[in-house]
């Protein structure tokens, strides 16, 4: 047995291949306006990124408790350079108190020294007493308080007796406030008619003391009978 049905027939629908049209009630955007949206919904995740980074930042550059400040270089070149010279120093009261001439000077801004060629050296004491210093090079600290005599070195002074006194060598240190010359090197003095050669020294002229190192060498003059 068969059994036929019979459908009724349905309208055709036309199909339409051009965009779709938006939902009703609904306007569409703009790029821009989608732009805006866009960065409305992402900007406080982008705020928050940047401020997480920030804060790493600051973080990693601070200083640690105790950690010092990184100390700017210095060139150890010298920082002026001055020929045929003549530097003096005044004090207070505007008396010459030291003098320093020679060929040529160069200053360092590292140690604040001087080294001079050819130095010619003149300090004069509190009391008025003179001692006057020579040497191919001499090196001084910047309120020349302290002078290295290198290279035929000579300094000359009268001490508290009216006698004069010379030392001669290769390396003297000279203590222009003090009046006080000192070396580990061998050294000549000489003091009125005698001389002595020893093998360092140190002198304090306003003590009036000469300490000697030996082994010593001593020419002394003849005394004259009274």
């Amino acid at each position: 047995m068969s059994v036929e049905l019979h459908l009724p027939d349905l309208p055709e629908v036309p199909i339409s291949l051009g965009p779709p049209r938006p939902a009703p009630g609904r306007v569409p955007l703009s790029w821009h306006q989608r732009l805006r949206e866009a960065l409305g919904a992402y900007l406080p995740l982008l705020l928050m990124a940047l401020l997480a980074l920030a804060s790493w930042w600051l973080l990693k550059n601070a200083p640690r408790p105790g950690s010092q400040a990184p100390t700017p270089l210095v060139s150890s070149a010298p920082d002026y350079t001055m020929d045929q010279f003549v530097l003096e120093r005044f004090d207070p009261r505007g008396r010459l108190k030291l003098r320093i001439q020679g060929q040529r000077l160069q200053h360092f801004p590292v140690t604040d020294r001087i080294d001079v060629d050819q130095a010619e050296i003149r300090a004069i004491g509190a009391d008025g007493r003179v001692t006057t210093a020579v040497a191919r090079r001499a090196l001084a600290n910047g309120d020349g308080s302290e002078v290295q005599l290198r290279g035929g070195a000579e300094v000359r002074s009268i001490d508290g007796a009216g006698q004069a006194v010379v030392i001669r060598g290769e390396f003297l240190d000279l203590y222009t406030v003090t009046e006080q010359v000192k070396s580990p090197l061998p050294a000549v003095v000489q003091y009125g008619g005698d001389t002595v050669h020893a093998a360092g020294l140190e002198y304090d002229n306003p003590a009036r003391r000469l300490v000697l190192q030996g082994p010593l060498r001593a020419e002394l003059a003849p005394k004259p009978r009274p």
